[in-house]
């Protein structure tokens, strides 16, 4: 099973351009599908206007069904904000149960809270509740609706780091059978908890796939940036390195670039320049001819230091067109 959705939209604001919004995809039942892009990519734009929230010009189709002059309550989505909009004035209980005057077959509140391990929490208010509490009433008050699927908005992105992996992990196992869209710019969020991903450029996607398919074999050069691999134009390296005559870019992940030592057989040879220290080694960019290749290593390195560089056949990747989309 899966629902289809198709947005054709331009967004007109006082003294901006016109945005448009032009994207397509399917959404497979019980699938997290991560909307992935960087700021004022319309990825929050896209979640919302599929929410109802947003007036505009065109067409918003659910399953081949016009939707674009139906309310928010009558679209059958649950939406989790980025600061989860808990009603200040409300109990727990009372935010769960709100969406029932819209929805005559909500679920009890107080079994959703249960489920998601917060019953004792019903008679709090939102102001006492930690990060993690509020998130599982925030979820809590968008399963009750009984959702075609849940609609996340970066709700881990406000959070400091430590609080944020904790939260995911949460969320990961909360949201694992629920059928979702979460919209966020961060990579690392995106490769836990997607089935799969969808890149977002312009108001556009440029590509959609499993998370292995979406890092390690991107489909654009911006997608290789955005995702975090090394996009070397085909033309600064050796012929041996290039996967295909036809290739424009080698696409190759940072965690794969292997740094063997000193430069005297190896097929590459680059220059050490900056490095930054994180967990478990260092991040080591390096200088190659007129480009810039990233890499991790655990060994002691110095900026100015060379070393032989290897790219691993079974981890290259080549993209045939050059173009930025």
């Amino acid at each position: 099973m899966s629902f289809e959705i198709d947005i054709g939209a331009t967004f007109t604001t006082s003294g901006a351009d016109p945005f448009d919004l032009d994207a397509g995809f399917e959404v497979e039942t019980g699938e997290t599908l991560v909307v992935l892009g960087p700021s004022g990519s319309g990825k929050t734009l896209l979640l919302e206007t599929v929410a109802g929230y947003h007036g505009h010009s065109g067409r918003v189709f659910f399953d081949g069904r016009d939707v674009t002059d139906d309310p928010p309550e009558e679209r059958d989505f649950g939406f989790v904000f980025q600061d989860y909009a808990l009603f200040p004035h409300l109990t727990v209980r009372e935010n769960v149960a709100f969406g029932a005057r819209y929805h005559p077959d909500a679920l009890d509140a107080e079994s959703v809270l249960a489920d998601l391990g917060v019953a004792h929490l019903a008679d709090r208010r939102p102001r006492t509740l930690s990060g993690g509490e509020a998130q599982r009433v925030a979820l809590a008050r968008s399963l009750a609706i009984r959702p075609e699927a849940l609609l996340l908005d970066e709700p881990l992105s406000a959070l400091d780091v430590p609080t944020r992996e904790v939260l995911r992990d949460d969320l990961q196992d909360l949201i694992d059978d629920v059928t979702s869209i979460y919209v966020t710019h961060n990579r690392t969020t995106a490769r836990a908890l997607a089935d799969r991903i969808a890149i977002m450029r312009d108001g556009r996607i440029v590509q959609l796939g499993t998370v292995e398919e979406v890092f390690r074999r991107p489909a654009t050069p911006f997608v290789a940036w955005f995702t975090g691999s090394n996009c070397l134009p085909a033309a600064a390296l050796p012929d041996e390195v290039v996967p295909r005559p036809s290739a424009t870019h080698v696409v190759i992940r940072p965690e794969f670039v292997e740094l063997d030592g000193a430069a005297t057989n190896a097929s590459l040879s680059a220059t050490v320049g900056r490095v930054t220290p994180r967990d478990g080694g260092n991040r080591v960019t390096l200088s190659l001819g007129d480009e810039e290749l990233t890499a991790f290593s655990s060994r002691s390195l110095s900026p100015g230091e060379t070393v032989a560089v290897s790219l691993p056949s079974d981890h290259r990747w080549a993209i045939e067109d050059g173009r930025p989309e």
